[in-house]
């Protein structure tokens, strides 16, 4: 229903948005190919991926999340709270599994499942405490690193008005979120990317 657009609760907010872009993402995952490609290039030169094991957060229609494939990686999983982001990210990519989950409740997951987390353009949508919530659960799941790909530098003019209507913290998150990570991690690097973005690695 539209009212939970005007929901007080962000994350029932979020849901409503992305549930109701799902049908039409398709497009969208197609023009951001070009920049996940160059983004994954910058971080295959940081961390090894071959043969590694792979958990992505927010995995939306699973664009992010293919590319990891590309590398060659063992294998990937993909969690998401939108029905229907999952729906078109199962019928699009049908080599990954994909379900249902919340990033601040990982908890089906072990403790060092996986060799790498990852999640592109979630946790500037959230405020600080829950993006510490959530890199504390991908930092539990993960054994070698946490990858977040995720604005960085000046943001483009039509990409700062989808972030008003989500309501996101992208600002602040731009600002503090690599003192954050260093919070967090015993190393963090930083590899900006085209288009307002950046490649951040947390390692453990």
């Amino acid at each position: 229903m539209i009212t939970e657009y005007f929901s007080k609760n962000p994350e029932v907010r979020a849901k409503f948005i992305f549930n109701f872009i799902a049908p039409a993402y398709r497009k969208v995952e197609e023009k951001l190919k070009a920049n996940y490609i160059v983004a994954m290039d910058k971080l295959a030169g940081a961390v090894p991926l071959r043969g590694k094991s792979v958990l992505d957060i927010g995995s939306g229609t699973g664009a992010w999340a293919v590319r990891f494939l590309d590398q060659k990686v063992s294998r990937v999983e993909a969690v998401d709270f939108s029905e229907k982001m999952l729906k078109v990210a199962a019928e699009q990519h049908p080599e990954i599994h994909f379900s249902y989950g919340n990033a601040e409740k990982l908890s089906r997951f072990e403790d060092n499942s996986f060799d790498i987390t990852t999640a592109s353009y979630v946790l500037h949508g959230v405020k600080a405490e829950r993006r510490e919530k959530m890199l504390r659960e991908m930092r539990r799941v993960a054994k070698e690193a946490v990858v977040i790909h995720d604005f960085w530098g000046r943001t483009p003019v039509f990409v700062r008005f989808l972030e008003f209507m989500e309501q996101s913290d992208y600002k602040q998150f731009k600002k503090s979120f690599t003192q954050e990570m260093e919070a967090m991690f015993r190393e963090v690097k930083v590899l900006p990317v085209r288009a307002g973005a950046a490649v951040y690695i947390g390692f453990i």
